[in-house]
């Protein structure tokens, strides 16, 4: 019999509470949660809650908006996958919660799990209600939306994307905690190589979320457009190609560590 797994990836607090980092690992599943009484569903999105959930009707069509924003700006197709979010009233029987279904993972203020075929949950959220809780569900939204298109994404380019899209649709995907993260080192060198090269969210620290987010924003943001190197990248990697972003970026710009810099300038 084949063991079940799941993938997770989650976010937690960091210092001063200004921004959030991710991390996915792998354990076994237990039963499927029935503690939500409540439910609402929209479109892709079914939220389920162990309270009523009236109050978050305004925050699960901005959700569901959100996967139209993401297939427009990455040309990715939509899918009707479900996308199930747990939702807890209480903090401390969320913590509770997870200890007792992900045993060992780090306490995190909401996580996303991926798991494997033979569980019937398939892409889910888990998150308490808290001073954060739109910001958590838009970044945790975006794994799911990004997993039900494209399951092969790079580590570090799912988590810069859901920093660049955790900010709402009004901020072009400005991060102003990662921003002011890079704009503090002293002696900060992107190299999106390096970035390449991690599988394991454990190994990723805030810098390294940091530069995800800035090389997502610098391919979207910047002033010559640079879309169509990620959307070409995404039609490469459904394809089953190898090829990284890295050696895209070689071919197109002489210096993008370099012009990564300078958009980043622009922004202060």
């Amino acid at each position: 019999m084949r063991q079940r797994t799941t993938a997770i990836c989650g976010m937690a607090s960091v210092v001063l509470a200004i921004s959030s980092l991710a991390g996915c690992q792998t354990f076994r599943t237990v039963a499927k949660p029935t503690l939500f009484a409540h439910e609402l569903k929209r479109e892709q999105i079914v939220l389920h809650g162990d309270f009523p959930l009236v109050q978050h009707e305004r925050l699960v069509s901005e959700l569901c908006a959100q996967r139209d924003r993401l297939a427009t700006k990455l040309g990715l197709p939509t899918t009707d996958v479900p996308i199930h979010v747990y939702l807890f009233d209480d903090e401390t029987k969320y913590y509770d919660f997870l200890a007792m279904r992900f045993p060992g993972f780090p306490p995190r203020r909401a996580i996303f799990v991926e798991s494997n075929a033979d569980f019937d949950v398939g892409l889910a959220v888990y998150a308490y209600q808290g001073d954060h809780l739109a910001e958590d569900l838009r970044h945790e939204v975006t794994h799911g939306y990004l997993h039900a298109a494209l399951p092969h994404l790079p580590l570090w380019l799912d988590e810069g994307l859901a920093e660049y899209f955790e900010v709402g649709n009004t901020h072009q995907g400005l991060n102003i905690a990662h921003l002011n993260h890079l704009n503090s080192l002293t002696d900060f060198l992107p190299n999106l190589s390096r970035l390449e090269q991690l599988t394991a969210a454990a190994d990723m620290t805030q810098q390294d979320y940091a530069e995800s987010w800035a090389w997502v924003h610098f391919l979207l943001e910047s002033d010559v457009d640079k879309t169509d190197l990620l959307t070409d990248y995404f039609a490469d990697l459904q394809q089953g190609a190898t090829t990284t972003l890295s050696t895209q970026l070689q071919k197109r710009l002489a210096g993008p560590e370099l012009a990564l810099q300078e958009h980043l300038q622009t922004l202060k």
